[in-house]
């Protein structure tokens, strides 16, 4: 890659430049401490170096691997294998990929999933090369996981009159960097895209449940993840939480707020690790919680007034839970009018299907640095998906040339737009139709 140099109001960055896109990796958005809220950056050494990725969050991988476990495995060869990863706590840093030219470019502003406790922005298939190509400007976030983003402790409420949620705050925290900052890379900041997959979707999902956030982005794609709730990820009061960092606590050997604040990451890792053997609720309680700022209220009672912007839902046949997210993601999205996809084609090279995440590579165009035997149905089917992510960026309409026709669905439409497992066109199918077969035969073949 040839070298870029971008000037702006906040100092001058060096860039990585292809034949069709630019790219400025590592911009550090906010600054923090450990258990506390993060403030924005607004300066930056002249010139700022952002020619390589930036630090990832510290999470349970860094000092426990889990390689022995086919389900880590699994997701280690699919999205990791091959890449050198650097943790640290500051880690709060967006990669950003820009047409060479961009000028009021629409912005799509995405946050990984990870199950609220592991993630990265380096991870593939997270570039944004193929959607630079299409006009779009494309940012991932890191931010704050597991201990580190959603610790809760009686010391926090005491200081900050608020508690937890450092991962969600830091999300909002990239939102308005993005907003404020943007335009100077090209980006249109009166038209951003929230996009998320899994926990990242779940998160996007909260934050549209705020309407202080009104105005900060214009639409919201969560694949995986709409609607995970009230059934699922169903956030509790940050004091409710109390008895398992407790006692998290104490495993870390560490006595008291000021003592677990300063112990060593491999200390506080080594004591998750014991806690999930000793206790059923970790996945629970690692996660957002009712902060009366950012969740100012129980989910079940918010879920009914969202944002009232453009949604696009997605999921795929063997996602995590999928009869459930079929039936409470399609409600959601009829409630809303959102557009929905269901992705049920088949992951060559082994047989797990249309994973839970598969859609990924598709979505960014990412097939060919896969270890997958992908063809040509597959390539066909990114191109379709990648234009209609564009287009839903650029207006909400996801509709285009050369493009299968995409209906919204709303409370009296209950029809999805349908990858098939034996077409490459997009096709419909019955919503219901789909969940009777997933819950009959546990394969939802249209």
């Amino acid at each position: 890659m040839e070298k870029t140099i971008l000037k702006t109001s906040m100092g001058t960055f060096l860039g990585n430049e292809t034949e069709e896109a630019r790219e400025f990796l590592g911009i550090p958005y906010a600054r923090t401490g450990r258990f506390e809220y993060s403030t924005r950056i607004d300066s930056y050494l002249d010139p700022f170096d952002a020619r390589e990725m930036g630090f990832s969050c510290p999470q349970y991988r860094q000092f426990n691997p889990h390689l022995d476990v086919p389900e880590r495995l699994f997701y280690y060869r699919e999205f990791r294998e091959g890449i050198e990863f650097r943790y640290d706590e500051d880690c709060l840093n967006l990669n950003i990929y820009t047409p060479k030219d961009a000028s009021k470019c629409p912005v799509i502003l995405y946050f990984h999933g990870g199950g609220f406790n592991s993630g990265s922005n380096e991870e593939e298939p997270f570039r944004g090369y193929e959607l630079a190509r299409r006009g779009a400007v494309t940012v991932f976030a890191n931010y704050r996981v597991g201990v580190l983003g959603y610790f809760c402790h009686e010391e926090i409420e005491k200081r900050e009159h608020r508690n937890g949620n450092f991962g969600l705050d830091d999300q909002l925290q990239a939102i308005h960097w993005v907003k404020e900052h943007i335009n100077e890379f090209g980006g249109d900041e009166e038209n951003i895209t929230l996009m998320g997959q899994s926990a990242g979707a779940i998160s996007i999902q909260y934050l549209c449940l705020n309407h202080d956030n009104e105005g900060l982005f214009h639409r919201a794609v969560m694949m995986s993840g709409g609607g995970m709730f009230p059934k699922f990820a169903l956030p509790k009061k940050a004091s409710e939480t109390y008895d398992y960092w407790n006692e998290l606590m104490d495993l870390a050997g560490c006595g008291s707020f000021e003592e677990f604040r300063n112990a060593d990451l491999h200390k506080i890792y080594d004591a998750y690790e014991a806690i999930k053997t000793r206790r059923k609720d970790s996945t629970y309680n690692m996660m957002p919680v009712i902060d009366g700022v950012l969740l100012k209220d129980s989910v079940d009672k918010l879920i009914g007034d969202p944002l009232k912007i453009d949604y696009m839902i997605g999921y795929t046949s063997n996602d995590l839970y999928a009869p459930m997210m079929a039936y409470i993601g399609n409600r959601y999205a009829r409630e809303n009018g959102a557009y929905v996809y269901f992705f049920n084609l088949d992951a060559p090279g082994d047989g797990n299907g249309a994973f839970h995440s598969c859609d990924l590579r598709y979505m960014f165009g990412r097939l060919e640095t896969s270890w997958r035997p992908y063809k040509d149905r597959d390539r066909e089917v990114s191109k379709q998906m990648m234009d209609y992510l564009a287009n839903f960026a650029k207006d909400g309409d996801p509709n285009g040339e050369g493009l299968p026709h995409w209906d919204r669905t709303y409370r009296n439409d209950k029809k999805v737009l349908c990858y098939n497992i034996k077409e490459t066109k997009m096709g419909r199918a019955s919503y219901l139709e789909l969940l009777r077969n997933m819950l009959k035969k546990g394969e939802p073949k249209a």
